[in-house]
């Protein structure tokens, strides 16, 4: 694989993935595809060494992992963690808000989004939605509009001269988005809508009605690669599906000598404390069932690492006193390790050497991000799921500008730099031998 057939199966990805759904549905797809065999959390499981699975949880979340030919009580599992969410514009319940013959829709603001790039954008519809079927059960199913169905139309500047000096967003007022225009909008059933996407998308569901729903609004935009010399990826969610796909793409080309393993959790960007999120026991009740004795469960842990991946922000050169001087990472000058005094990031020396020396051999570029000590640090799945299961960690990332916008702008050629320091990671025998061997 190069960098060049590495972005293609990004940006398919990107696309294919308008929620944290239809992501892990992508995901489940490929792993499938690759050999993987899916478990199910409420079955025994029969595992084998050599065998290769994946779990889902939500459908928002996935684990994914290979037993390599020794136990992972003696090997240690290596293991990739990004997350599934991004922040985006949720619809809400009884979202219907028509007036002066225009249909908009309430929204829920998901995360830390910017709000202003949401303006004058080709708006889409996708999610979850739960259904009564024709057998009178409940069945969830994935629902993607696909075409530009809304808009958030900014206001003219003439009716406001000031905003280019300052203007406040009010989420409530300003962001509901234009559905449609009818003589009788109120007459207008959301959950209709739904329903007929649902059906033209499967027929043979034998849905009736859709008794609720998950759906979030996207730009219909695709991602691309851009700039004059195609240095860049401009795109929706690369925080964090850049980190999602290099994560899975590691795993499957890496093979099974190793045990290996990839968390991928939602709800990072609004505090990861959910079933499905890095707080959660989904990530623990996974290693118990790999490893069932208490003994082997302690060695595993003590002899792996978590390389924990989400994206770092790139020195902007419109912004530069952003940045601590000696710590604003370049775009396409490799992958960024992530450090912080007060563990809002789980790098240490040690965890972070690893790195280094894995990259150092493949000749990778390795870059360092430390928040400026006058400004307020973000934070990843690594400090949480370090605290969770006691492993080792490292925070890592690919730098990002424009993170948490509609569309994020990254390096085309970090994605795929990231990529070869992690699949080196998942074949690596003994975290101690790089050491030595060194």
């Amino acid at each position: 694989m190069n960098t060049e057939q590495f972005n293609r199966g990004l940006l398919a990805f990107l696309k294919a993935s308008p929620t944290p759904y239809h992501a892990v549905a992508a995901t489940a797809e490929r792993l499938v595809r690759d050999g993987f065999r899916r478990l199910d959390e409420a079955q025994t499981w029969q595992l084998e060494a050599g065998g290769r699975y994946f779990v889902t949880r939500n459908d928002s979340a996935l684990v994914a992992f290979g037993l390599g030919s020794g136990t992972p009580a003696q090997t240690g599992m290596r293991m990739a963690g990004a997350h599934t969410d991004s922040p985006c514009l949720k619809v809400k319940p009884q979202p219907l808000l028509a007036g002066d013959s225009y249909c908009r829709l309430g929204v829920e603001v998901y995360g830390g989004a910017l709000f202003a790039p949401w303006f004058d954008r080709d708006l889409s519809l996708a999610g979850r939605v739960t259904y009564l079927g024709a057998d009178s059960r409940l069945h969830t199913a994935l629902v993607d509009f696909r075409e530009p169905v809304a808009v958030i139309p900014s206001l003219a500047i003439h009716l406001d001269r000031e905003v280019n000096k300052q203007h406040d967003i009010n989420p409530q007022k300003e962001l509901p988005p234009l559905l449609l225009q009818d003589e009788k909008p109120e007459k207008v059933d959301f959950r209709g809508l739904l329903l007929n996407r649902l059906l033209q998308q499967k027929p043979d569901c034998g849905a009736r009605e859709v008794l609720d729903f998950e759906i979030s609004l996207y730009d219909t935009q695709p991602p691309a690669v851009v700039g004059l010399t195609h240095d860049f990826i401009a795109g929706a969610r690369l925080d964090n599906l850049l980190s999602c796909y290099t994560g899975l793409t590691a795993l499957t080309a890496a093979g099974g000598e190793q045990s290996a393993l990839l968390i991928l959790n939602d709800h990072e960007e609004v505090g990861s404390a959910s079933a499905a999120g890095a707080q959660g026991p989904f990530l623990k009740s996974v290693l118990r069932r790999i490893c069932p004795s208490e003994e082997d469960y302690a060695r595993m842990l003590s002899r792996s690492l978590l390389i924990s991946a989400d994206n770092a922000h790139g020195l902007h050169p419109n912004y530069r006193e952003k940045h601590d001087g000696n710590h604003g990472p370049l775009l396409n000058r490799g992958p960024v390790i992530k450090t912080n005094a007060n563990q809002r990031y789980a790098s240490n020396s040690e965890t972070a050497a690893v790195f280094r020396l894995l990259a150092r051999r493949l000749r990778v570029p390795v870059q360092d991000f430390v928040v400026r000590s006058d400004m307020a640090c973000g934070s990843t799945i690594g400090p949480l799921t370090a605290a969770e299961i006691g492993v080792r960690t490292l925070d890592v990332g690919v730098p990002t500008f424009a993170m948490h916008s509609i569309r994020e702008l990254a390096g085309s050629r970090d994605g795929f730099y990231l990529f070869k320091v992690l699949q080196a990671f998942f074949r690596l025998e003994d975290i101690q031998t790089i050491v030595e061997a060194s």
